[in-house]
C-alpha cells in the first residue's frame, strides 16, 4: 500500500511536470512554424492546463474504470470552483469584468445542464462522446472566431495565454519537449490510475471516488497554481478565465474521450449526487460574480464559503 502511495505522488508529479513541458514545446514548435500566436493560445496553451485531466480520463477508460474517468471530469470542475477559486479569493478578492458575467458563465452553466442531462440514464455512450468532442471543437471555433471579430476586447477566455508561448525555443529543443511529452504523460498517467484504482481497492472505495477526490485533485494542481500566480500578479480575469475555460474543456474533452474510449454504465451517484454539486457550484460562482454593487468582485467571505463547502463534499464523499 505504502509503495502505490508514492508511485500515485510521483505520478502526479511527473503528470503535472510533463503536461507543462509538451504544452511548452507544441506552442513554441507552432510558432516556429508561424502559426498565429492567437491560435497557439487558444488551443494549444488553453487547452495545457487540461492536458492532465485528458490523459488520466483516457488512460483510466482504457483500464476500464470509465468511473474513475467521469469522477476525474466532474470532481475538477468541483475542486476548480470550490477549492481553487475558493483558495484565490481568500488571498485576493477576484473582480470580475461583465463580459465573464454575461457571456463565459452562461456558456459554463448550458455545459453543466448538458452533462446532467447526458448523464440521466446513468450510461456514457459513443454517440454522447462523439457529441461533446464535437461541441468542445466548435467551442474552440468560437473562441477563434471571437478572437478575430473583436480583436482589441479584452476577454478573460481569449487574453493572457499568448504571453505563455516561447517566442525564441529553436525547433528542435521543441520538438524533444513534444516527444519528451507524448511519451511521459501517458506513462505517468497510467501508473497514477493503477495506483489509484489500488488504494481505492485496499480501503474499499468506489472507483468514482476515486477520480472526484485523489485524481481531482492532483490533476487540479495546474490550474491552482495558475490562478495563485494571475491573482498575485493582479490579472483577476486571467484567475476566473481559467477556471472557466477549464471547466468547459474537462465537461467536453475530458468526458468526450472517456466516452469515445470506454462507453458502459455509470455509477449512479454521478448522476444524482456528484453532477448536482457540480450544478451548485457553478450556480453559486454565478451568483457571487453578480454583486450587485458597483463592483462585482467575489470577496473573502465568498472564498470561504466556497472552501468550505468543498470541505464538507469531501468528508460527505466517504462518510
Amino acid at each position: 500500500m505504502l509503495s502505490a502511495i508514492v508511485i500515485l505522488i510521483l505520478s502526479f508529479a511527473a503528470l503535472v511536470w510533463s503536461a507543462d513541458k509538451f504544452v511548452y514545446g507544441a506552442s513554441g514548435f507552432a510558432r516556429n512554424l508561424g502559426i498565429s500566436p492567437m491560435i497557439i493560445g487558444l488551443t494549444i496553451v488553453a487547452m495545457g492546463s487540461s492536458a492532465p485531466e485528458i490523459m488520466v480520463s483516457a488512460n483510466a477508460a482504457l483500464a476500464g474504470a470509465t468511473d474513475t474517468s467521469v469522477g476525474n471530469a466532474i470532481g475538477s470542475n468541483i475542486t476548480n470552483i470550490l477549492l481553487v477559486l475558493g483558495v484565490t479569493t481568500l488571498i485576493r478578492p477576484l473582480i470580475v469584468s461583465s463580459t465573464t458575467v454575461y457571456r463565459e458563465m452562461p456558456i459554463l452553466l448550458g455545459f453543466t445542464l448538458m452533462t446532467w442531462w447526458i448523464l440521466q440514464d446513468n450510461y456514457l455512450s459513443f454517440n454522447e462522446g462523439l457529441f461533446l468532442i464535437a461541441c468542445f471543437i466548435g467551442f474552440i471555433l468560437f473562441l477563434i472566431y471571437l478572437a478575430k471579430s473583436n480583436p482589441k476586447e479584452s476577454d478573460p477566455l481569449l487574453s493572457d495565454d499568448q504571453d505563455e508561448i516561447p517566442s525564441n525555443l529553436p525547433t528542435l529543443v521543441a520538438a524533444g519537449w513534444i516527444v519528451f511529452g507524448l511519451i511521459l504523460l501517458p506513462l505517468s498517467s497510467h501508473f497514477l490510475i493503477e495506483s489509484a484504482v489500488t488504494i481505492a481497492t485496499y480501503f474499499g472505495i468506489s472507483e468514482l471516488v476515486i477520480g472526484l477526490t485523489i485524481i481531482a485533485i492532483g490533476t487540479s494542481l495546474p490550474e491552482l497554481a495558475a490562478c495563485v500566480a494571475g491573482v498575485l500578479k493582479g490579472e483577476d480575469d486571467l484567475a476566473i478565465g481559467n477556471i472557466i475555460g477549464s471547466n468547459i474543456f474537462n465537461i467536453l474533452a475530458v468526458l468526450g474521450v472517456g466516452a469515445l474510449i470506454n462507453p458502459s454504465v455509470i455509477d449512479p451517484h454521478a448522476a444524482t449526487r456528484d453532477v448536482m454539486v457540480m450544478l451548485g457550484a457553478t450556480l453559486a460562482l454565478l451568483l457571487m460574480a453578480m454583486s450587485f454593487g458597483k463592483v462585482r468582485r467575489i470577496n473573502r467571505i465568498e472564498g470561504g464559503i466556497l472552501v468550505t463547502g468543498f470541505l464538507v463534499y469531501q468528508i460527505a464523499l466517504f462518510i
